[in-house]
Order: C-alpha cells, then sequence, then structure tokens
C-alpha cells in the first residue's frame, strides 16, 4: 500500500508568487535603501524578508527544497530588488551566482546535494571569494592551494583574499585556489566552506562611492575542511559553463533595475511640470524620451542574452564555445556603460531635484552605485580578453544568430 508524502511548504508556492515576494523584500529594501549607503551597513532588514519569503533557494532543483527557478527569473528577481536597493540587489545576486555553481556542477556528489538541501532548509547566504591579492584581480589565478591537512581526506587553506563580499555575514563561502601546491596557478578547484569552518581576518575596508551594502572588504581566510567539500570540476569549466553567463546576466538585472528606476524619478518630475503647465510640452520631455528608448535598449540587450543562454544551456560545447564567451563578455561592457549612461539622462531629465541628495526625485545614489559596474571586473579587462578571442570568434551573419 503506498504512503501518500506530504508536499513541502516551497513546492506548494506558485511561481507566479515570485513576483509577489521579491516586492515584499524590494518595499523593505526601498524603505532601508538611503541609511544603508549612508552607514556602508549590510541591507539586514531586506535580507530577512528575502529569506522568509525563501527567495535564496529559488534556483535549487525542487527535489532538494528549492523551486528550480530559471536564470530570467532570477534576472527579473535582481531588477526588482534593484529597483529599490542597489546593494540589496547585488548582495542577492551574487548569492544566487554562487548558487548556480552548485546547481550546475554539484549534483552528483551527496555533499554538495545535501549542501543544497540545508540552503533551502536555513535560507543560507552564499558568498564568493574568486580573487586574490598578488593576481592583479585576475579570477583565473591563484597563488594559495588547497593542501593536505592531517590526513588527505581533509585539506587546509590560507588565502589573502582582498574582496570578499558581505564576508562577515555569509553562511559559506565558495572559494578556489589551486589544487595543489605543485598545480600552475591556472589549474584551479573551488570549495564550499561553511562558517564554522573558517575564520576571516579583515584587511581592507569598504569605504566606497557606491555599493556601500555589499561590504565587499578584504579578508585573511583561513580554513580546514573535509576534501568532499571541493568541486571535482576545474574551475576553469564551471567559470566558462556557469559563472560567466550567470554573472553578467544577473548583474545586468541589477543595473537595468537601478536604471529603470532613476528613469521613473525622472519621468516624475516630467509629469509634474506638465501639470504645473497645461497644455505645454515639458522642456525636458524630449531628452526624456531619448532616455526611455536607451532603458528599451539596455532591456533587449539583457533579454538577448538570458536567449543565448538558455539555447547555449541545451549544447556544452556551445556554453563553452569562443561566440558565446564573447557574447557574454559584450552584454557586460554593454549593459554596465548604459547603466551609468541612462542615470546621467536622467539626472539632466529631473535638474536640480535629480541632483539633491534629498526628495523623491534623488538619483544621486543611484549614479553613484552605476558607477561602479565599469569597474566590478574591469571593463578595459574584459575588453583585452576579448579582443584576443576576435580574430578565432566566429561571425553571426543573422538575426537569429
Amino acid at each position: 500500500m503506498s504512503v501518500a508524502v506530504k508536499p513541502k511548504v516551497e513546492e506548494l508556492l506558485p511561481r507566479s508568487l515570485v513576483r509577489q515576494r521579491a516586492e515584499a523584500a524590494a518595499t523593505v529594501a526601498r524603505e532601508f535603501a538611503d541609511d544603508v549607503d549612508r552607514n556602508s551597513r549590510f541591507p539586514s532588514e531586506a535580507l530577512e524578508v528575502i529569506k522568509e519569503g525563501r527567495l535564496l533557494s529559488l534556483m535549487i532543483p525542487v527535489e532538494l527544497g528549492g523551486e528550480g527557478a530559471s536564470t530570467a527569473e532570477i534576472a527579473n528577481v535582481c531588477s526588482i530588488l534593484g529597483q529599490a536597493c542597489s546593494s540589496t540587489a547585488m548582495v542577492f545576486a551574487m548569492h544566487q551566482i554562487k548558487t548556480s555553481s552548485l546547481v550546475t556542477h554539484g549534483q552528483g556528489s551527496a555533499w554538495h546535494r545535501g549542501f543544497m538541501q540545508q540552503i533551502s532548509e536555513k535560507q543560507l547566504l552564499l558568498a564568493s571569494a574568486t580573487t586574490e591579492g598578488g593576481v592583479g584581480g585576475d579570477m583565473r589565478s591563484s597563488i594559495c592551494a588547497f593542501e593536505d591537512d592531517t590526513d588527505a581526506a581533509s585539506f587546509r587553506l590560507h588565502k589573502e583574499a582582498n574582496v570578499i563580499s558581505y564576508g562577515k555575514t555569509a553562511d559559506a563561502i565558495l572559494i578556489t585556489a589551486r589544487r595543489n601546491a605543485e598545480a600552475p596557478s591556472s589549474d584551479q578547484l573551488m570549495a564550499v566552506v561553511q562558517k564554522h569552518q573558517y575564520v576571516l581576518e579583515p584587511t581592507l575596508a569598504w569605504d566606497t562611492l557606491g555599493m556601500r551594502g555589499t561590504c565587499s572588504e578584504g579578508f585573511r581566510f583561513s580554513a580546514r575542511a573535509p576534501r568532499e567539500q571541493i568541486l571535482d570540476k576545474p574551475f576553469g569549466e564551471i567559470a566558462a559553463q556557469s559563472m560567466l553567463a550567470m554573472a553578467h546576466i544577473l548583474w545586468s538585472g541589477v543595473w537595468y533595475g537601478i536604471a529603470s528606476d532613476a528613469v521613473a524619478r525622472a519621468r516624475a518630475c516630467v509629469r509634474a511640470d506638465a501639470r504645473k503647465h497645461p497644455g505645454a510640452t515639458p522642456t525636458a520631455a524630449r531628452r526624456l524620451t531619448q532616455t526611455v528608448g536607451a532603458l528599451q535598449q539596455m532591456k533587449a540587450d539583457v533579454l538577448d542574452g538570458l536567449r543565448r543562454f538558455e539555447i547555449a544551456k541545451a549544447d556544452e560545447a556551445e556554453l563553452s564555445s569562443v561566440a558565446f564567451a564573447v557574447a557574454m563578455n559584450n552584454l557586460k561592457v554593454t549593459t554596465s556603460t548604459a547603466v551609468a549612461d541612462i542615470v546621467r539622462q536622467a539626472m539632466l531629465v529631473a535638474g536640480i531635484a535629480g541632483y539633491r541628495n534629498d526628495g523623491a526625485h534623488s538619483v544621486g545614489r543611484h549614479m553613484r552605485d552605476a558607477l561602479s559596474a565599469a569597474v566590478m571586473v574591469n571593463n578595459d579587462r574584459i575588453l583585452s580578453n576579448v579582443e584576443k578571442l576576435m580574430p578565432i570568434s566566429r561571425n553571426e551573419s543573422g538575426l537569429l544568430g
């Protein structure tokens, strides 16, 4: 006789409620956004609502307690949060980028499947330590290495991590290092290390122009953990097959949210001017029209990136292809440039009301946060890498690829 299995709560949540849960978190994020920015503090109030809404496990497969949400759904949540608080949105995006590595490359490991269940049950927050002092910001190069601990079943690791966003708040960190002490700098693996397994010693403070609530401080990272927590696949493949695309798409979603809210504030200024002068077209209406057009183009670029990623995921060769890497890198450069341009145009539309740091039409915080986009994995570094790929990249002659 079969026994009825009671469905989990998360399995009963309709997919249509994802947006509602995201908007509930955005409402709280918006309330505290200025204070988060002013005091360079973690957006704890918004994260609490994100956890209550079980948004941290959206991407995790249903059988592991998540909802199996698509990249497009995750990107949409990023844009909703981005319209309220850039730092909250970026924290959510970075967590999902790390989650994607687990979902894509960890399902063959009993330990990593169990850890994904923990993320779902406890709404754990994941952080990343993929950059290191001394390698010039190159994620694909490591000085530190996974070394045997007292026995070969465990490892110890020491890393000068010049950036670990929200490191003090995270429940676990996904960290990269050389396979062993003899391996070359590019032969990297990635491990999941839980909070009770590592120690963080602060080395660099986070006092920046924008994205202040991400609390992206530098740390001296020391850990001991079982080797089963290291993902089997080389980090180079993880980066190419999940991290590159997810990072550029989800970051672009955040930046679109920032730009969208700035345009909304500028539009409100033009409407207010129109109400004051019935029958006359506000002077800023033409510039607003051009700015809205730029925002629409930015949205189209993000959606095209999503389309390319969905197609590529069905073909591992395409996912690792030069053409796909070029497309994803170009997406990052294009949207990170667009967000700053659009916010600047929105400021000109709103005039002094947009320039002020107070008031409903202020876009000063948006402007400062938008400027981070071009240096978050520096565009010059990305373009330099793309230039090397161009001679071997295929030409796309049709509208449909």
